[in-house]
């Protein structure tokens, strides 16, 4: 058994305290009380916040947040499959500090021998706006979004210090097993919204499918850290009362890929496709200036393909998802915006084309 908590009932005050202390968050006192609430809309992973009491006014944060395994035994299993809590804790332990992006602070990071049982404990954004994947958002959070990814992006371009990074290198065997897993994937896709996804977008799944040779392991161009689930639901605006426009979450899916991908994923799949007509080549643009300015050279003829492209990131996620995380209502409805979305992308501007291309 993991010597930490892996579920909020299981977090005691003198374990939290210790770790407080050594985060430089709690001085003297002691918490004499604590309680839990659910908080997020994670599939993969259960989130809460922690109220905290102590024995002296104002010796601590008052509020903090902790993520831990699913408690659904299919999410839980699918996550340790694919090393996603192994990813997660080591991008808080590793990679955060070296990147201009806002995450929250991490205050415990704990993972056990079985890459399963772990906990995260984070400073509390809140009060903040919680990215909601199908209400999409303004333009002025998607300018933000934008923003946040060449804070990741930048840093980390061509950066053998972070890309190089041990675990970050797919498993042996992975990218087979997954190309093993998909066709059957896209069968419980295709079964369970054939009645709700447009025909149109339902053959987009189909041929990626059908190509998902081409498309799983796919090595395109220059290498960075990507988020790999840029979208709304991984994100917070105006937080901590509006200090701060933004900060990105949920980093299970780290990896080392295509910038591209992020900002294929996130204007397909992530705000929704009425905004990403109306502003596409403006946050296309933005992208690129933000780059620019970090120090990256990127024009919108340069990245323009891979942009493309990296909308399919969003139909196979949605997919493979769907299959393997624990079914719920707003699942089914956030699956079906994230196909909807990316679908939409490829559509307009060809993206199996340049897969195969």
């Amino acid at each position: 058994m993991a010597d930490f908590p892996t579920a909020p009932a299981a977090v005691e005050a003198g374990w939290l305290e210790g770790h407080l202390r050594a985060a430089g968050l709690l001085h003297e006192g002691r918490i004499t009380a604590l309680r839990w609430e659910p908080i997020g809309t994670g599939q993969v992973g259960d989130s809460a916040r922690f109220h905290l009491t102590y024995d002296r006014e104002g010796a601590g944060p008052a509020t903090v947040a902790g993520k831990f395994p699913a408690a659904d035994e299919v999410s839980r299993g699918t996550a340790g499959a694919f090393g996603l809590y192994a990813k997660e804790v080591g991008f808080y332990r590793e990679l955060a500090p070296h990147l201009a992006i806002r995450v929250p602070q991490v205050i415990a990071a704990e993972l056990a021998d079985n890459a399963v049982d772990f906990v995260l404990i984070f400073e509390d954004l809140g009060p903040c706006r919680g990215g909601n994947q199908l209400d999409s958002c303004s333009a002025a959070d998607a300018r933000a979004g934008i923003r946040q990814a060449a804070a990741l992006h930048a840093p980390s371009w061509n950066n053998p210090a972070l890309i190089d990074t041990p675990w970050l290198a797919p498993k042996q065997g992975q990218v087979d097993q997954i190309k093993a897993l998909y066709g059957n994937a896209q069968a419980i896709f295709r079964e369970r919204y054939a009645g709700s996804l447009e025909p149109e977008f339902m053959a987009i799944c189909d041929e990626l499918d059908a190509r998902r040779d081409l498309w799983f392991g796919s090595d395109r161009g220059v290498k960075c850290l990507i988020h790999g689930d840029f979208r709304l639901d991984n994100m917070l605006f105006d937080i901590q009362s509006a200090a701060e426009p933004i900060a990105v979450v949920d980093w299970q899916t780290v990896a080392v890929g295509n910038a591209l991908t992020d900002i294929g994923y996130f204007m397909g799949t992530g705000i929704g496709d009425g905004l990403r007509r109306t502003h596409e080549d403006e946050l296309l643009d933005l992208y690129c200036t933000e780059m620019t300015a970090r120090g990256v050279m990127l024009s919108r003829e340069a990245v323009w393909d891979d942009y493309v492209v990296g909308a399919l990131h969003g139909v196979s996620t949605a997919v493979f998802s769907a299959a393997y995380v624990e079914r719920t209502p707003r699942g089914d409805a956030n699956f079906l915006s994230m196909a909807r979305g990316g679908c939409a992308l490829a559509l307009e501007h060809g993206s199996l084309a340049k897969l195969k291309g």
